[in-house]
């Protein structure tokens, strides 16, 4: 058995708790967050006795081998590391930090301790993702050299703690461009990136005025607060000579909201968003090839359990986790180099 500790509780935490608990191979043993009320209240929901409102104190209790980090950007790196140096194994929630330094620090201490250190890139872990990257690894692709990527949300700045820059580390770029971004290197083969020109905006704020359409709000959602961007666009320059162009927006005067994932190779291209498809060629003709299975879109819920489900074999059976350390400290590398090229008005180099 695994017995596993839960580092906040906040919305994200369900989707890591409830596999834990459907998992025969987990005992779900500790919950830990500053909001006591929060923590009372899943303590009951859940029916977890150990509830801790320090993370310190969860760390210390020596049955838990392993714990998901489910908190606030700005505190990923600092648990990860303690939790490591406690003799914890950990699955922490992208992004793996809020700075290149900060994500060095924890794959130092992973490297010191020997930990498992996997990094919650939920999308590698869709059911979908996995039969395309079956093709992939069959070079059904080819060399996949361009990767296109949108997630557009015309109406879509959660608040709360996702527009306080201090705790989030930016808006839709790190909050949603760090899956994009991350999904198309991970089909590509995760080459070295060496070059980043990007742009962000901030002209619309949280359009709070809007009352006539529904979005998901934060838990501590707050109209008045939102200093993080608007829109994030950016090319990715890789050391192969691929690329990938993303751009992500919480608000965007668009008709309807935008998500894709498209990749280019040369011998076939794919689509994994908003549904499966492959392209290729034969007898001179192109194919559209649409897979049978059950289903063609993400499915958030499935992909949460097999992630967690995967983390519970690597911890237990020493298998490799497909989102390790050192991934994350790539993926915030790239993070970080746009926001520091749309800072300059310069292309930034790795």
């Amino acid at each position: 058995m695994l017995k596993v500790g839960v580092v906040g509780v906040g919305s994200i935490s369900q989707f890591h708790i409830e596999p834990y608990l459907s998992n025969e191979q987990v005992e779900l043993v500790a919950l830990c967050d500053l909001n006591e009320d929060r923590l009372q209240e899943n303590g009951k929901r859940y029916d977890v006795a150990e509830l801790y409102t320090d993370y310190h104190d969860l760390l210390k209790n020596e049955a838990i081998d392993a714990v998901s980090i489910c908190t606030w950007n700005n505190s990923h790196a600092e648990i990860a590391i303690a939790a490591m140096e406690a003799g914890k194994h950990v699955l922490v929630e992208k992004p793996l930090s809020m700075t290149v330094d900060e994500a060095l620090a924890v794959e130092a201490t992973q490297r010191k301790t020997g930990k498992l250190l996997q990094v919650g890139f939920v999308r590698r872990h869709g059911d979908n993702a996995k039969l395309l990257k079956t093709f992939i690894d069959h070079g059904e692709l080819g060399e996949i050299y361009y990767a296109k990527t949108s997630c557009l949300r015309r109406l879509g700045n959660p608040g709360g703690w996702f527009s306080d820059i201090t705790k989030s580390g930016g808006g839709p770029l790190i909050d949603l461009g760090v899956h994009m971004i991350d999904i198309c290197w991970y089909f590509m083969g995760k080459p070295r990136p060496v070059s980043v020109s990007g742009n962000t905006y901030k002209k619309l704020g949280n359009r709070s005025h809007i009352g006539n359409l529904s979005f998901y709000k934060a838990a501590d959602y707050d109209p008045t607060l939102n200093d993080v961007e608007d829109l994030t666009n950016a090319m990715i320059r890789f050391e192969n000579g691929a690329s990938i162009m993303v751009d992500v927006s919480f608000t965007l005067q668009a008709k309807k909201d935008e998500l894709y994932v498209k990749l280019f190779g040369d011998k076939g291209g794919a689509e994994i968003e908003p549904e499966l498809a492959i392209v290729n060629e034969k007898h001179n003709t192109i194919l559209n090839v649409t897979p049978q299975i059950d289903k063609l879109d993400f499915d958030f819920n499935q992909a949460f359990v097999n992630e967690i489900n995967h983390f519970v074999d690597c911890c237990l059976n020493g298998t490799e986790t497909i989102a390790p350390v050192s991934d994350g400290v790539q993926v915030m590398k790239m993070l970080n180099a746009v926001y520091e090229s749309a800072k300059t008005g310069k292309e930034v180099y790795m």
